[in-house]
């Protein structure tokens, strides 16, 4: 096969066509945003803004699932990770398709059937305001940083290759998004991201194509891939240090990724704003079809990447200066001589920016909102929380592209920087919440010291591997070749045919002893080690101090009681002793309230109009419960005197609908 030259000695920029497609991707995003901040203008309560009403449809909430974590990082990276291991990064679909499954039949019904807006209101039910207090606070943290390096790190990575100016780039991605997710609320975050999904997915395609066209075909590809290692599905390595083998995929990424779809209170805010929990389970179906065939794709774009540069690596030719540059170098090379394809790859990278920092903002400001300032200043009204909502927005689309701007005193890391903080701070909060719904002997003793123990574990492997990153070999890099790169003098414009000089090998650092064991761990574990640690030294804690008994947990907060219960209700919070006294209403009064508070919660559930309610559950002051027959129609209306009249002692997440 005749060997192509791609390689083009004067740098490579984008001109004004590409510009352009890029502009016209903000623009488009932005539009949504003030479409439903003005011609859509029905926000009138925070639950509105956070959950869009829980009146959404699964395609829509089941695409902007998948495209929410699909930032720039993994546009870039995922491309990178096939070009250097091989296809077997397929295997990641296994840990989605594991993931959506738990998440539907675990954690979706729990989270669905409770009504809450922030997960974290789950942990106050189970444990204690203060365990809900401190996943509040680490979740906002963690998820601060992370948004701030995925802002940031595009507009690294294309400022090196394509010349785009990084202070522009940066400042413009984080406006937009801050914008249209500050007026525009979760439906414009979802139906943007439905947008940005279909642009991400039409740069991986212009990139497979146009890539395998110049490369003579898909067979060709599959030829050169398989000849150089690259189809190997079949490693079946336990070692922990191999960066991805099945085992890696199977267990650290299943936590991993169930981390963040499970419990995680940007994803879990979207799949609560379904119309039913049966719309629910079939958004995660979508989002698991959606997921797996943008991996393909990149994965495909990878291995074409790869054939095409399998005897120049840009890499080790100095072309590029970290692998995420791959890609971007590749596209500016094939689609040369097509203005305007270039720009759609750099709003392909962006889309995924702006989905996962749009995602990461509006659930910041809801759990702010839910677990902060409600609980403290009870009597806001549903108009002013709506509009402090939108504020917390800004602010923290404000923060976020501020760490964006001090990512930049990091230097190199960033990348590896935004795994770390998903597996630090995913993966102990991940155990929390399994303490909490699958064993009933948990307690709050329990779960702090789980959170300690796991924080402290996977922030410790964690930073040691970045310090001292393991060795290409032990990851299992697979051969790169620079044989036939033409080497290019910067100074006098002179192109010399021939192989590359070996480069120069620096002596190792000292590195301790645990440096090529412990810390080599692949960074897919970083979270199943937060995960399993808190889950067993909560538990061995939790009967140290005196395990909690099932009989004094509130229906519903188990996952194995949910399961034979098909009414939706929800248990009371613990209160403080003053607190504890009920009231001296009549079992008539408790039954009426009781139907009231049946009406709300479905109404609270996203329905709409009128409606009757199957069944309700009855709570008498001696603690015995009762199911009770069909209550009357209820229109949604009602629902503000449902929630002053209905005594929060027995039903605590009564929320004020529109009036």
């Amino acid at each position: 096969m005749e060997e192509l030259s791609l390689f083009a000695p004067e740098k490579l920029t984008f001109g004004l066509w590409d510009y352009g497609v890029f502009a016209l991707m903000l623009l488009i995003s932005t539009s949504i945003g003030l479409f439903y901040a003005f011609a859509k203008g029905k926000q009138k309560t925070s639950d509105d803004f956070f959950t869009g009403g829980r009146s959404m449809s699964a395609l829509p909430v089941g695409l902007s699932l998948a495209a929410s974590f699909m930032s720039a990082i993994q546009v870039l990276g995922v491309p990178a990770e096939a070009y250097r291991y091989g296809v077997k990064f397929l295997q990641m679909c296994i840990s989605q398709i594991l993931n959506s499954v738990l998440t539907a039949y675990i954690f979706l019904p729990v989270f669905y059937r409770l009504g809450i807006t922030s997960t974290y209101e789950y942990l106050e039910m189970r444990f204690s305001k203060s365990v809900r207090l401190c996943g509040t606070i680490q979740y906002i943290i963690g998820t601060m940083l992370y948004t701030g390096i995925v802002i940031y790190t595009p507009a690294l990575i294309l400022n090196q290759v394509t010349g785009l100016d990084i202070w522009a780039s940066l400042l413009s991605t984080g406006a937009i998004c801050t914008i249209y997710t500050t007026l525009g609320g979760m439906k414009a975050v979802i139906w943007t991201d439905v947008f940005q999904v279909l642009v991400m997915m039409s740069g991986f395609f212009a990139v497979a194509i146009q890539g395998t066209i110049l490369l003579g075909g898909v067979g060709n590809v599959l030829e050169i891939a398989s000849n150089n290692s690259r189809i190997n599905f079949g490693d079946f390595d336990p070692d922990p240090r191999r960066r991805y083998t099945f085992w890696t995929f199977l267990f650290g990424g299943t936590l991993l990724w169930l981390s963040m779809y499970g419990v995680n209170q940007a994803q879990v805010q979207r799949y609560i704003s379904c119309k039913t929990e049966r719309e629910a389970k079939i958004a995660i179906l979508v989002n698991q079809g959606a997921l797996c065939f943008i991996v393909a794709s990149a994965v495909a774009c990878g291995i074409v990447m790869f054939a095409l540069y399998r005897n120049c690596d840009p890499l080790l030719a100095g072309y590029v200066s970290a692998p995420d540059q791959y890609i971007p170098f590749l596209v500016l090379e094939i689609f040369e001589q097509y203005p305007g394809v270039p720009g759609l790859f750099l709003a392909c990278a962006y889309s995924g920016t702006l989905s996962t920092a749009s995602t990461s903002i509006n659930a910041m400001a809801a759990v702010t909102v839910e677990d902060l300032i409600k609980p403290n200043m009870p009597s806001l009204s549903q108009k002013k929380l709506a509009f402090i909502s939108k504020g917390l927005s800004l602010i923290y689309g404000s923060a976020c592209i501020t760490v964006a701007a001090l990512s930049s005193l990091l230097g190199g890391g960033v990348l590896q920087g935004s795994f770390t903080i998903m597996g630090v701070i995913g993966g102990p909060l991940l155990g929390a919440f399994i303490l909490g719904m699958l064993i009933p002997a948990a307690n709050t003793h329990g779960v702090f010291s789980g959170l300690a123990a796991g924080f402290a574990l996977s922030f410790w492997v964690a930073v040691g591997g970045t310090l001292y990153p393991p060795s290409a070999k032990t990851m299992g890099v697979l051969p790169m070749y620079a044989d036939l790169c033409p080497l290019y003098n910067s100074t006098n414009g002179t192109i010399i045919m021939g192989p590359l000089p070996p480069a120069n090998i620096s002596a190792p650092l000292d590195r301790p002893a645990i440096a090529d064991d412990f810390y080599a761990l692949s960074y897919l574990y970083y979270g199943a080690l937060g995960t399993l640690s808190t889950v067993v030294i909560g538990v061995l804690v939790s009967y140290i101090t005196g395990a909690t008994k099932r009989s004094e947990l509130a229906p519903g907060l188990l996952w194995w009681d949910l399961m034979q219960q098909r009414a939706s209700f929800t248990p009371q919070l613990k209160t403080d002793s003053s607190e504890e006294s009920l009231t001296e209403d009549s079992d008539d009064s408790l039954e009426m309230k009781t139907k009231a508070f049946g009406a709300a919660t479905f109404l609270v559930h996203g329905v709409t109009g009128v409606h009757e309610v199957d069944r309700l559950l009855l709570v008498r002051k001696d603690g015995s419960t009762e199911v009770l027959p069909k209550a009357d129609s209820m229109d949604r209306r009602a629902s503000s005197w449902i929630s002053s009249s209905v005594d929060k002692r027995f039903f605590h997440l009564l929320r004020e609908t529109d009036v």
